[in-house]
């Protein structure tokens, strides 16, 4: 029996037994805004079965599981044979397995796809961030694979089914199939002009052997991987190709796929990063010789939305615990919710996490409509949604951990999993600098981007003086483009700030769009979380952000 100084007061209960899809007002209205009438309910229907399985108790025990037993690599067997696995705990498959029934690699394959799709990748992201990781390489293999139609339609049926099957075997016996993807070398990072791996044409058509390596190769357990290599001179331009390597050949054999190492990284610890030897590895090429950059691309950019739906996603997951907490703590006579200080702050981190939300499911829906103006959006918009939101995750975690106090530190409530797993996607797929670059590429290169992007934010022009002022801004900014490298980063948070300014004065409750302008757009906050003007609306934005369980 426990002693009367052991009696638990004033704790609050566990966030558990709630939809994480229905709870967050924000989501539901963005898949209500871009779905069209005939299919929301179905869409509805599915995502809430998720976000009630993301909010189980049992879930919830699985990703800790699943960080507190990274995978392991197994080199070789107990008989000397090498084999090159990797083994992960049974929790990892369970979430894995989940993921791939939710639909969350098979976008391309149904009306809405892409936001039913980015909704569900969201909701998932807060149960464990880790998996992610195969479901995003999955999805994005298929534009890359398109470049090859007889290529696409071997492997795409595989990769967006909902089936997770883990043995490794041929992929034609596999009823679903996952895709990682290798192209960073120790010697370049992020410059992938400097790769060194070279491909070998073999008799057959298309089909090439590998020699080199990998510094960064995402989910290698897949059951295939996207790698860039030289089909021509080291240090040239344009002679990078994109292959495909199966990781088991057709014959049942394994294509040497040697795993030197898997990285020991800061977060996303569930999730395997290794790093891989080619020795003759058999690969296929897709699209053209020499144009593997080209080719990959799509991939690039369709991984780059999923860190803004990962950032926004684990944004939300912390906002959620914060105000669950201070909803249910109290301190100095009240609960810390009424609390006017506390109050602002978690109205703040709300504002930013709607907004990042809103902001990711609006370029999902452009992938959807895949017209031509939308394509053209999704130039600029997806680098700069990618530099910003990705960069505003890690100090919203913190605040969100701070609203916990001390229990916050603690693993066991874990908000330090997700303040680990915070950088994440600001490095993965590009850091920031590459982002910033990339849009002004876009700028240089693509006047279609800018006027779309310029029709999307005018569209709301009229309703706020400072989003108005802010592109008016913008404009000048972009009036001189001298020295414009310097200011990449500069102009990319301006070109995010103002279409998430935009989107949320056309679609976001007026207390959210009017926090959001006066607090990013006029100059009406602070440097740090909860400097917001205080009005009755606080209390508003926080309801509005409240988990229910």
């Amino acid at each position: 029996m426990a002693g009367s100084t052991h009696t638990v007061t004033n704790q609050p209960p566990p966030l558990t037994g709630h939809d994480v899809y229905g709870t967050d007002r924000a989501l539901v209205a963005a898949v209500e805004r871009h779905v069209g009438p005939e299919l929301r309910d179905e869409a509805h229907g599915e995502l809430s079965a998720l976000g009630r399985s993301a909010g189980s108790a049992q879930l919830q025990e699985w990703a800790a599981q699943a960080n507190e037993f990274p995978p392991r690599l197994r080199t070789h067997d107990r008989y000397g044979h090498r084999i090159d696995e990797v083994d992960f705990h049974p929790a990892w498959h369970r979430l894995l397995g989940k993921g791939v029934g939710a639909g969350l690699t098979a976008a391309w394959t149904r009306p809405a796809g892409h936001v039913r799709r980015a909704a569900g990748f969201l909701v998932w992201t807060q149960v464990e961030a880790g998996n992610g990781c195969p479901l995003s390489m999955t999805h994005a293999a298929v534009p890359a694979l398109r470049a090859d139609p007889e290529l696409a339609a071997e492997w795409e049926p595989r990769l967006t089914s909902t089936v997770y099957d883990r043995e490794l075997r041929p992929a034609r016996l596999k009823a679903g199939a996952l895709l990682g993807m290798g192209m960073t070398e120790k010697q370049g990072g992020s410059d992938v002009r400097a790769a060194t791996t070279v491909a070998t044409p073999l008799a057959e058509d298309g089909t090439y052997t590998l020699t080199g390596h990998k510094w960064f190769c995402s989910a290698p357990m897949s059951d295939g991987f996207l790698v860039l290599a030289r089909t021509g001179p080291a240090g040239e331009d344009g002679d990078l190709t994109c292959f495909l390597v199966p990781r088991v050949l057709e014959d049942g054999g394994r294509n040497p796929f040697l795993l030197q190492r898997l990285k020991d990284k800061l977060g996303n610890r569930s999730n395997a990063s290794g790093e891989v030897e080619f020795d003759g590895t058999w690969a296929r090429r897709v699209g053209e010789e020499g144009r593997g950059v080209r080719t990959i691309i799509g991939m690039v950019a369709a991984t780059r939305l999923d860190c803004v739906l990962g950032s926004a996603g684990l944004m939300r997951q912390a906002v959620a615990q914060a105000i669950h907490h201070c909803t249910h703590r109290e301190a100095f006579g009240g609960k810390l919710v009424d609390k006017p200080l506390m109050r602002n702050v978690l109205a703040d981190l709300a504002v930013e996490s709607e907004a990042a939300t809103t902001l990711a499911l609006r370029l999902a829906a452009a992938y959807d409509d895949g017209g031509e103006r939308e394509r053209a959006l999704l130039r600029i918009a997806v680098p700069a949604a990618k530099y910003w939101v990705t960069k505003r995750c890690t100090p919203v975690v913190v605040e969100a951990a701070e609203c916990l106090g001390g229990n916050g530190y603690v693993e066991e409530s874990g908000m330090p999993r997700l303040i680990r797993e915070s950088p994440l996607n600001s490095i993965w797929e590009g850091a920031g600098n590459v982002q910033a670059l990339d849009v002004v590429r876009a700028l240089q290169r693509e006047p279609a981007a800018l006027n779309a992007y310029l029709q999307e934010v005018g569209a709301a022009r009229g309703a706020d003086h400072r989003l108005d002022a802010a592109i008016k801004g913008l404009l000048t900014e972009l009036a001189d483009l001298g020295g414009v490298e310097a200011r990449a980063r500069r102009l990319a948070e301006r070109f995010a700030l103002v279409l998430q300014g935009a989107l949320l004065v056309r679609f976001a409750p007026p207390e959210i769009a009017d926090a959001f302008c006066a607090s990013r757009l006029g100059g009406d906050g602070g440097a740090a979380f909860g400097a917001l003007s205080p009005g009755p609306d606080l209390a508003t934005i926080v309801e509005r952000a409240a988990p229910s369980s």
